[in-house]
Protein backbone atom coordinates (compact mmCIF):
# COMPACT_ATOMS: atom_id res chain seq x y z
CA UNK A 1 0.00 0.00 0.00
CA UNK A 2 1.37 3.43 -0.93
CA UNK A 3 1.49 6.49 1.34
CA UNK A 4 -1.92 7.40 -0.05
CA UNK A 5 -4.05 4.25 -0.10
CA UNK A 6 -6.82 3.80 -2.65
CA UNK A 7 -10.22 2.53 -1.54
CA UNK A 8 -12.93 1.39 -3.95
CA UNK A 9 -16.55 1.18 -2.77
CA UNK A 10 -18.77 -1.07 -4.89
CA UNK A 11 -22.53 -1.62 -4.78
CA UNK A 12 -25.02 -2.63 -7.44
CA UNK A 13 -26.32 0.77 -8.58
CA UNK A 14 -23.56 3.10 -7.26
CA UNK A 15 -26.37 5.46 -6.32
CA UNK A 16 -26.64 5.17 -2.53
CA UNK A 17 -24.44 3.14 -0.19
CA UNK A 18 -21.18 3.34 -2.14
CA UNK A 19 -21.69 7.04 -2.86
CA UNK A 20 -22.35 7.81 0.82
CA UNK A 21 -19.27 5.81 1.86
CA UNK A 22 -17.11 7.57 -0.73
CA UNK A 23 -18.43 10.96 0.40
CA UNK A 24 -17.57 10.22 4.02
CA UNK A 25 -14.12 8.85 3.21
CA UNK A 26 -13.23 11.87 1.06
CA UNK A 27 -14.41 14.25 3.78
CA UNK A 28 -13.11 12.48 6.88
CA UNK A 29 -9.71 11.48 5.47
CA UNK A 30 -8.92 15.05 4.49
CA UNK A 31 -7.66 13.92 1.08
CA UNK A 32 -5.21 11.39 2.54
CA UNK A 33 -7.05 8.52 0.82
CA UNK A 34 -7.77 8.16 -2.90
CA UNK A 35 -11.48 7.31 -3.12
CA UNK A 36 -13.25 5.47 -5.95
CA UNK A 37 -16.81 4.17 -6.20
CA UNK A 38 -18.59 2.12 -8.82
CA UNK A 39 -21.52 -0.18 -9.45
CA UNK A 40 -22.01 -3.51 -11.16
CA UNK A 41 -25.25 -2.14 -12.72
CA UNK A 42 -25.04 1.65 -12.28
CA UNK A 43 -28.23 3.68 -12.04
CA UNK A 44 -28.96 6.77 -14.12
CA UNK A 45 -28.68 9.08 -11.10
CA UNK A 46 -28.01 9.14 -7.38
CA UNK A 47 -30.67 8.17 -4.88
CA UNK A 48 -32.25 11.51 -3.81
CA UNK A 49 -32.64 10.28 -0.22
CA UNK A 50 -28.90 9.48 -0.06
CA UNK A 51 -28.06 12.94 -1.38
CA UNK A 52 -30.41 14.49 1.20
CA UNK A 53 -29.09 12.62 4.26
CA UNK A 54 -25.48 13.36 3.29
CA UNK A 55 -26.35 17.06 2.90
CA UNK A 56 -27.58 16.92 6.51
CA UNK A 57 -24.00 15.97 7.41
CA UNK A 58 -22.57 18.84 5.36
CA UNK A 59 -21.32 16.53 2.59
CA UNK A 60 -22.44 17.31 -0.96
CA UNK A 61 -22.61 14.25 -3.21
CA UNK A 62 -25.29 15.72 -5.49
CA UNK A 63 -22.86 16.28 -8.37
CA UNK A 64 -21.65 12.67 -8.41
CA UNK A 65 -22.62 10.30 -11.21
CA UNK A 66 -22.96 6.52 -10.86
CA UNK A 67 -19.94 4.82 -12.46
CA UNK A 68 -19.52 1.38 -14.00
CA UNK A 69 -17.27 -1.04 -12.14
CA UNK A 70 -14.13 -1.76 -14.15
CA UNK A 71 -11.36 -4.27 -13.69
CA UNK A 72 -8.88 -1.37 -13.73
CA UNK A 73 -10.61 0.29 -10.75
CA UNK A 74 -10.22 -2.92 -8.75
CA UNK A 75 -6.62 -3.36 -9.90
CA UNK A 76 -5.73 0.23 -8.84
CA UNK A 77 -7.25 -0.15 -5.36
CA UNK A 78 -5.59 -1.27 -2.15
CA UNK A 79 -8.92 -1.93 -0.43
CA UNK A 80 -12.14 -3.01 -2.16
CA UNK A 81 -15.32 -2.72 -0.12
CA UNK A 82 -18.38 -4.38 -1.57
CA UNK A 83 -21.95 -3.69 -0.53
CA UNK A 84 -24.11 -6.35 -2.06
CA UNK A 85 -22.58 -6.58 -5.54
CA UNK A 86 -22.41 -10.37 -5.28
CA UNK A 87 -19.95 -12.20 -7.49
CA UNK A 88 -19.60 -9.44 -10.08
CA UNK A 89 -16.57 -7.89 -8.39
CA UNK A 90 -13.28 -9.16 -9.85
CA UNK A 91 -10.85 -10.65 -7.35
CA UNK A 92 -7.13 -9.94 -7.53
CA UNK A 93 -4.55 -11.58 -5.25
CA UNK A 94 -3.01 -9.27 -2.68
CA UNK A 95 -5.99 -6.93 -2.40
CA UNK A 96 -7.87 -6.39 0.81
CA UNK A 97 -11.57 -7.16 0.37
CA UNK A 98 -14.39 -6.42 2.80
CA UNK A 99 -18.11 -6.92 2.38
CA UNK A 100 -20.26 -4.47 4.30
CA UNK A 101 -23.73 -5.91 4.87
CA UNK A 102 -25.85 -2.76 4.62
CA UNK A 103 -29.52 -2.18 3.89
CA UNK A 104 -30.06 -1.00 0.32
CA UNK A 105 -31.55 2.50 0.61
CA UNK A 106 -33.16 2.35 -2.85
CA UNK A 107 -36.79 3.46 -2.60
CA UNK A 108 -36.61 4.12 1.15
CA UNK A 109 -37.71 7.42 2.70
CA UNK A 110 -35.11 9.70 4.28
CA UNK A 111 -36.08 8.54 7.80
CA UNK A 112 -35.03 4.97 6.90
CA UNK A 113 -31.88 6.04 5.04
CA UNK A 114 -30.42 7.95 8.01
CA UNK A 115 -29.59 4.76 9.99
CA UNK A 116 -27.86 3.33 6.89
CA UNK A 117 -25.86 6.56 6.57
CA UNK A 118 -24.90 6.44 10.25
CA UNK A 119 -23.78 2.81 9.95
CA UNK A 120 -21.66 3.73 6.92
CA UNK A 121 -20.08 6.63 8.82
CA UNK A 122 -19.07 4.34 11.72
CA UNK A 123 -17.53 1.85 9.29
CA UNK A 124 -15.66 4.58 7.38
CA UNK A 125 -14.29 6.01 10.63
CA UNK A 126 -13.00 2.55 11.60
CA UNK A 127 -11.48 2.11 8.13
CA UNK A 128 -9.68 5.46 8.40
CA UNK A 129 -8.29 4.46 11.81
CA UNK A 130 -6.83 1.31 10.20
CA UNK A 131 -5.51 2.95 7.04
CA UNK A 132 -4.19 6.16 8.56
CA UNK A 133 -2.83 5.42 12.03
CA UNK A 134 -2.42 8.48 14.23
CA UNK A 135 0.95 10.15 14.03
Amino acid sequence: MSDRPTVLFVCVHNAGRSQMAAGYLRELSGGRVEVLSAGSEPADRLNPAAVSVMAEEGIDIAGNTPQTLTTDAVRESDVVITMGCGDTCPIFPGKRYEDWDLTDPAGLPVEQVRPVRDDIKRRVEALIAELLPAG
